[in-house]
């Protein structure tokens, strides 16, 4: 059959498309021929029949490989319009060059064959409808994705084993580079070292990524960070610290001193990691100089892995934060053994208070709150405990705090002058070029003067920063500041408890100290405390009263207002507590109507009522049994014919007088005469 025997009236009538491809852009520079002959394979479709009008050519995926169709927007627009039923022949020089993946080309077969759509490259014509056509196609398809398959696995071949013998060369991070001789060395500039060597040690005193960017940031210091692409490929450069750099720095085996090859995996339609060291394909460990050792790199990578929050589990420590609970982080629920956390509440005039709570399974399963528990007790607490623990050892670790302290100060000042060493080379770099151009030149004159003005001005900025540094951290290294901390060093409880320990460090001196501390709310809250050498110390702290109950009189007051109240009336109750110093719940002196209303509201019986019990009435008893008036009662009692104890101040008690006092008053009250007055007889006759 012949091959143009497959054109119909109606594949001439729709376009021919030439679609253009090399793999890379390398390729098409130093390959130019492959595509002049693309180019020319168009004038195979006007010998079939097409007019040169109709003729499209595509080459947007030039330098693009075929591997997938992902980038390749002529492969794509190719694909759309086969599936629209606009194209009537696909050309390609090679049938490679439209798809190296079984997938996308078998696609592109499918289409071709629905919309009745012919394929011609070098070796014939092909319709897609025709079994054997189709056979040929499809193991062309085939072929194409192994032989790039058999190109990648001889070039990785030979990478891997270059790499096994530690020879490939792969781009090294900042401060680090290759020597004269291939090998990997040290960065000679000693700022790039210094800031290297200082955000490891930042790290292994903060042991938190996060607070080493934020003191960077805080101290204005920069980190060197080398270019890989653009005109200044290869060049150092110095940006502001963030927690991608850091952790890039922090997670590179490279400042380990480790050889390595095959850290990541990449899968198609998979998310690509980073593997465990274990899974590496190359490790060669002590293979250049590093930064920090081996078990150094692991105790960071354990360390990094613990402070996820993402990734760590439930009883994964946390690293010390801001915040006065000096137990966040370690503390376990002495019930379920998850992880609590810290909850701060902002009280009436900025007091803060602080709760550790045991909520994963209400958050995580939507059940009831395990137990939370008052703060600043078991604070208190633990801290005693430790301050009490600490014996000798004490001199040593505030020494350690402080020495490092001196250090810090030490390293960052190193930094702001290597900072100004670099910016005067730069300005005296600039003034040389300047003096050396041509005056004639004037050109090249102004631009070298700017860059000079440029380089000045960022010295005049490193001085003026190295000026602010020392103004602030002169008096830490003042030899008297030293003799302070030497002072408080042989003290371990004025270090715990001085103004300059923030808590950050209190939590940090705790983990030297302590592994976890669990809490279990019960009639007390029950704390076990678990040292580092495996030891356990169990405290009980009681349970801290609530806002209502704190305002509540104690009952040591209550039990002395009872003893009083047999004896005393409200008032004198009162000056009697004042005299003592005993307050009111709220911190307020007594008086005779507080002693009253605690009295009515404790149901603790008065003066009055111990005066009932004892037998006294009223005087509206005595009056309702003799008939006696008012009057005549007060002159009884003005008199002293009737005992009476005044309760408060309206309120009297008596005792029952009898018929003898009460013929003794009307004898004392008769006249010489034997003759009685009006009132007598009144008062008479009222008995």
């Amino acid at each position: 059959m012949n091959p143009t025997d497959k054109i119909t009236a109606g594949h001439l009538r729709r376009k021919a498309y030439l679609y253009i491809r090399q793999s890379t852009a390398f390729q098409v520079e130093q390959n130019p021929e492959s595509t002049r002959r693309q180019y020319r394979f168009q004038d195979q479709a006007v010998a079939l029949g097409w007019h040169p009008e109709q003729v499209v050519v595509i080459d947007d995926d030039l330098g693009q490989s075929g591997a997938q169709a992902a980038g390749r927007a002529g492969f794509q627009r190719l694909v759309a319009d086969v599936g629209l039923g606009q194209v009537g022949i696909v050309l390609s020089l090679e049938v490679s060059r439209l798809a190296r993946n079984s997938s996308d080309w078998h696609r592109l077969l499918e289409l071709c064959a629905l919309s009745d759509t012919l394929i011609l490259d070098e070796d014939g014509l092909y319709d897609p409808n025709q079994f054997n056509d189709r056979l040929i196609l499809g193991l062309r398809g085939t072929m194409s994705e192994a032989e790039l398959h058999f190109l990648r696995v001889r070039l990785e071949g030979g990478k891997l084993n270059k790499a096994r013998r530690g020879e490939l060369r792969t781009p090294l991070p900042a401060g680090l580079v290759y020597d004269a001789d291939g090998r990997i060395a040290l960065d000679p500039d000693r700022q790039v070292r210094q800031a290297i060597h200082d955000v490891f040690r930042r790290f292994r005193r903060a042991q938190s990524a996060w607070q080493v960017v934020r003191q960077l940031r805080e101290a204005g210091l920069r980190l060197p960070v080398r270019l890989r692409t653009g005109p200044r490929a290869g060049e150092m450069a110095w940006v502001d610290a963030t927690l991608s750099r850091v952790l890039s720095i922090l997670k590179n085996p490279r400042y380990a001193g480790m050889y390595f090859y095959g850290r990541t995996r990449q899968r198609k339609g998979a998310p690509g990691g980073t593997l465990p060291p274990e899974q590496w394909k190359v490790r060669l460990p002590g293979a250049h100089p590093g930064y920090i050792t081996w078990e150094q790199y692991e105790s960071n990578r354990r360390l990094l892995g613990a402070n996820d929050r993402g990734s760590r589990g439930l009883a994964a420590r946390t690293p010390p934060r801001e915040g006065p609970a000096l137990l966040q982080g370690l503390l376990m629920c002495g019930r379920c053994g998850r992880r609590m956390t810290v909850r701060y509440h902002r009280r009436r005039g900025g007091k803060v208070s602080l709760l550790y709570y045991c909520q994963r399974e209400a958050t995580e399963h939507g059940g009831a709150l395990c137990q939370h528990v008052p703060g600043p007790g078991v604070d208190q607490a633990v801290g005693e405990l430790v301050v009490q623990a600490m014996t000798p050892e004490a001199i040593g670790v505030a020494v350690e705090v402080y020495e490092e302290l001196r250090r810090r100060d030490e390293e960052v000042g190193a930094l702001y002058r290597s900072q100004v060493e670099r910016a005067r080379h730069e300005a005296e770099l600039a003034e040389r070029q300047f003096l050396l151009v041509a005056p004639e030149n004037r050109l090249v004159a102004e631009a070298l003067e700017r860059r000079w003005d440029e380089r000045l001005r960022a010295l005049a900025e490193a001085e003026e920063a190295l000026v602010r540094w020392k103004e602030t951290s002169g008096v830490a290294l003042a030899p008297r500041a030293r003799e302070d901390v030497l002072g408080l060093a042989r003290d371990f409880p004025a270090v715990w408890n001085h103004p300059r320990t923030t808590s950050r460090d209190r939590k940090r001196m705790l983990r030297l100290l302590i592994e976890d501390v669990a809490l279990t709310r019960a009639d007390d809250i029950r704390v076990e405390v678990r040292w580092r050498g495996g030891a356990t110390t169990e405290l009980h702290v009681p349970i801290p009263l609530n806002c209502i109950e704190a305002r509540r009189t104690s009952r040591e007051a209550l039990d002395q207002i009872a003893a009083l109240a047999r004896d005393h009336t409200d008032d004198q109750i009162a000056e009697i507590l004042n005299e003592r110093g005993v307050r009111t719940g709220t911190g307020r002196p007594f008086t005779g109507g507080r002693v009253d209303f605690l009295r009515r509201s404790r149901r603790i019986p008065g003066y009055y009522e111990h005066l009932r019990r004892a037998g006294l009435v009223t005087g509206e008893e005595i009056r309702t049994r003799t008939g006696i008036s008012e009057g005549v009662l007060r002159r009884l009692r003005r008199a002293g014919l009737v005992r009476a104890i005044r309760c408060d101040k309206k309120h009297w008690l008596y005792e029952n007088p009898s018929d003898d006092v009460l013929n003794r008053y009307r004898e004392q009250r008769q006249p010489a005469g034997g003759e009685e007055t009006e009132s007598e007889t009144r008062a008479r006759g009222a008995v």
